[in-house]
């Protein structure tokens, strides 16, 4: 029951992801009636108003990013899970409301601030689930993000745009009551000095006693990780041949650190960042595989998916195309989300790069040169989106959740989904260019080059982090490669 509890308090905290992948897609399925003359909208949209149209939420969650990070120490996880819920449901009530280009543009600028859900989650989520399912759900702000996408298709293309803002906005505002059900994250209360209340967040999260044995352990593992003297430790046993004050079984070892009698000098989150290795290796993984997932191009091919498949498969109707594309997403995100904690993060990461760059190969072969039938590009399109979602779709948040100490955890996973957010931006707008300059095949090969390279880079770079506890992935990230 206790991981039945923690499955459906991260569905709730995963669904302003939901909001933000119907946001995302909702551009596929209303573009065309919104540039036609027979538009819902006071005028029909410019090319300009069609590329902030597509890119504006990304803006918005750009904006958000930081501002949630700060908010995510200063006033908790919870609260800002219910700030992003928030902003999804004033986006989709001003949807509702008007008929103005511009006002609606204004709105899908503020629904980006559910964006910053893609911060949120991976803290959140990490910080009340336990180990054995903690990379699962994790990578629930990419399933339901997923799932999102598939609402947006099936409603804009099937039911009216209409039907579906009422939808979202009513799914919004359930979302951000049952929040006030969960509590907050017990790393949070630890930080800010409240061990009881941390106990019965635990408790909660776990479905024991407060005064349980489980509970107590837990308390002791969350007071071992904000220890400051953590990564002092880990340096003195990189010169050591041996590990003394561990405990070894098979590849996991429990760090015991002693501090009674010592007191540590509070660091800044720049002081601890460059006197931490662990740290700075973590970032620098997490960065480059964000950066690799976003430009291996699925993010391209979900925002523009009908007129994609209408370009690639004309003879298949576009919306149809677009949900099956959806279905596929939601699938293969809900089974490499298990995967991540069978077969590993990096096992995944490498073959699910390599497979998609074959993809990648085969799509722009077959864009450019047509040697197959037309049904046999929107196969591969679908082939594309499954092993993708195996790697560059869940392992980098799946990481993201797992390689930065509690001191910089905010800070650093806003750093790398900002960054994240900023190569989204940078592809939707370079990509429609760069198909009119070279061509839809080419821009695919460009995609499949990517994709080796995130292999090639994960073989050497990327650790395996499956079931280890927080003092041994540092130990891990402190030795290179």
């Amino acid at each position: 029951m206790s991981i039945l509890y923690q499955v459906i308090a991260t569905i709730i905290v995963c669904f302003p992801c939901f909001n933000m992948g119907i946001m995302y897609a909702w551009p596929s399925s209303t573009i065309l009636m919104f540039t036609s003359e027979n538009t819902t909208l006071q005028r029909p949209m410019t090319s300009l108003e069609v590329s902030l149209f597509g890119s504006l939420s990304s803006v918005g969650a750009m904006i958000s990013t930081p501002i949630t990070a700060f908010l995510l120490n200063k006033f908790g996880r919870k609260c800002c899970t219910m700030l992003s819920g928030l902003a999804s449901v004033v986006s989709w009530a001003t949807i509702g409301c008007t008929t103005s280009v511009e006002v609606l543009l204004f709105a899908v600028f503020i629904s980006g601030f559910c964006g910053a859900s893609f911060l949120i989650v991976p803290v959140y989520v990490s910080e009340f689930c336990q180990e054995s399912i903690r990379g699962t759900m994790s990578s629930g702000s990419m399933v339901f993000y997923g799932i999102g996408m598939l609402f947006s298709y099936i409603i804009g293309g099937y039911l009216g745009n209409t039907l579906m803002t009422y939808i979202a906005l009513t799914t919004a505002a359930v979302e951000v009551i049952l929040m006030t059900w969960l509590k907050e994250s017990p790393v949070h209360l630890m930080k800010t000095g409240n061990e009881e209340k941390a106990m019965q967040s635990i408790a909660f999260y776990r479905e024991v006693k407060l005064n349980s044995k489980e509970v107590l352990q837990e308390i002791s593992i969350i007071r071992r990780a904000l220890n400051t003297k953590l990564l002092e430790t880990l340096e003195h046993e990189m010169l050591q041949p041996t590990f003394p004050e561990a405990n070894c079984v098979g590849d996991k070892r429990e760090i015991t650190i002693n501090t009674m009698g010592r007191s540590s000098k509070k660091q800044s989150t720049l002081q601890f960042f460059f006197a931490s290795r662990p740290t700075k290796r973590g970032l620098f993984i997490t960065l480059a595989l964000m950066t690799a997932a976003i430009f291996q191009g699925l993010v391209a091919v979900q925002v523009y998916a009908e007129p994609l498949f209408v370009k690639a498969v004309p003879v298949m109707p576009s919306a149809l195309c677009s949900v099956i594309f959806a279905v596929c997403v939601v699938i293969a995100s809900l089974t490499a989300a298990c995967m991540s904690d069978i077969a590993g993060r990096r096992p995944l990461m490498i073959y699910s790069s390599i497979a998609s760059g074959f993809c990648c190969i085969l799509l722009g072969t077959q864009i450019q040169l047509e040697w197959g039938p037309n049904w046999l590009t929107a196969v591969i399109i679908y082939a594309f989106c499954v092993v993708y979602s195996f790697g560059g779709g869940t392992v980098p948040y799946v990481l993201l959740a797992e390689v930065f100490l509690p001191e910089v955890k905010s800070f650093m996973t806003m750093l790398v989904v900002e960054w994240m957010w900023v190569c989204c931006s940078l592809l939707l707008m370079i990509f429609n260019p760069l198909e009119v300059a070279i061509g839809l095949g080419p821009v695919f090969y460009i995609f499949a080059a990517i994709c080796f390279l995130s292999g090639i880079f994960s073989i050497f770079y990327v650790p395996e982090t499956k079931g280890l506890a927080l003092d041994v992935i540092q130990s891990l990230l402190m030795h290179d490669k």
